[in-house]
């Protein structure tokens, strides 16, 4: 019975711990909630901004604008109160787009998402899914009217992608700056980042390690909340409300950012300023193999399984 014993407790300790750590399960029973979430709409912010020529990318300015001007448009039409965040490099200015609802004092929570793609692609899942979700987040809240309790500010963030990724240029990076040297109380940010593709296909899903397999679905079907090791509780609270809503497998990994891909979006630029952050996302490359390639297009997503997600980000938006 010792050796027994001393066996089970090892396998506690190596095991059951550290993967309650990292995968961070949640009890959820499903509720009924009226989250009419609009496809169509969803579907036409994508194609809107993947019709887009030439590729939103760094080089085209004027595409960087009409991208921006579309999603200054659309929050205002869904009653934000507006803003435009310009900084410049070597001359040429960049924008962030920032839609507020709620309180205008107080604490407030960031809801961000980037619209500008990597190289010469309509980059569908990477990233016009994500900006879809972002927009029509802000259009149900106009449509729906809930009581807001803190503030919330949509933002289109700019410069995401490469050569600025990691930099301070990325419009991310500008934004969290900001907050923290005006001293702004933020609750947290949920980074919205590729939320469109997903496959029912056996070995669909890839991960940075082995092992997460004995963990996680061999189908890219599920959608991921990823934080840091020790951002465990916004990462429960983000998944446990998606979970009541949403008809979507809901999964979580919280793991340090050294992990390839945990850190891989704007959520990264909060961390800096130990702000909690969390990234709602399909685990990018590690299954959307149209990643960064001009197969990235509308025809790849499933609208079906978008529109799940951007009902559990919703509810989640809510009741953070």
């Amino acid at each position: 019975m010792k050796v027994l014993g001393t066996v089970l407790f090892t396998a506690l300790v190596l095991v059951v711990i550290p993967s309650w750590l990292i995968t961070s399960p949640v009890l959820s029973s499903k509720i009924k909630v009226d989250i009419p979430v609009d496809k169509d709409r969803l579907y036409g912010h994508v194609n809107t901004l993947t019709s887009i020529s030439p590729a939103r990318n760094h080089i085209n300015i004027f595409s960087l604008d009409q991208a921006a001007d579309y999603i200054y448009k659309e929050l205002e039409a869904s009653d934000c109160r507006m803003k435009r965040q310009e900084y410049e490099i070597k001359g040429v200015t960049y924008q962030n787009i920032i839609g507020s609802v709620g309180p205008s004092e107080g604490p407030r929570l960031i809801v961000g998402a980037h619209y500008d793609v990597c190289g010469e692609q309509a980059g569908a899942d990477d990233n016009a899914s994500a900006v879809a979700g972002l927009l029509e987040i802000a259009k149900l809240i106009q449509l729906q009217q809930p009581d807001l309790k803190h503030r919330i500010d949509f933002v289109a963030y700019t410069l995401e992608e490469p050569p600025y990724f990691g930099s301070d240029y990325m419009g991310s990076a500008i934004h969290a700056k900001y907050l923290s040297e005006n001293n702004i109380d933020v609750k947290g940010m949920i980074c919205l980042e590729m939320i469109g593709y997903f496959s029912e296909e056996n070995g669909s899903q890839d991960y940075p390690i082995g092992l997460m397999r004995v963990f996680y679905p061999d189908k890219g079907n599920f959608i991921a909340v990823i934080g840091k090791l020790d951002q465990g509780k916004i990462v429960r609270r983000v998944k446990k409300f998606m979970k009541q809503v949403a008809d979507i497998d809901v999964r979580s990994i919280n793991a340090p950012p050294s992990l390839k891909g945990i850190d891989f979006s704007d959520h990264r630029n909060y961390w800096k300023y130990d702000y909690p952050a969390v990234m709602i996302n399909n685990t990018a490359f590690y299954r959307n193999k149209n990643y960064h390639e001009i197969s990235d297009t509308i025809g790849s997503l499933d609208f079906d399984k978008m529109t799940e997600v951007v009902r559990g980000a919703y509810w989640a938006v809510l009741n953070f």
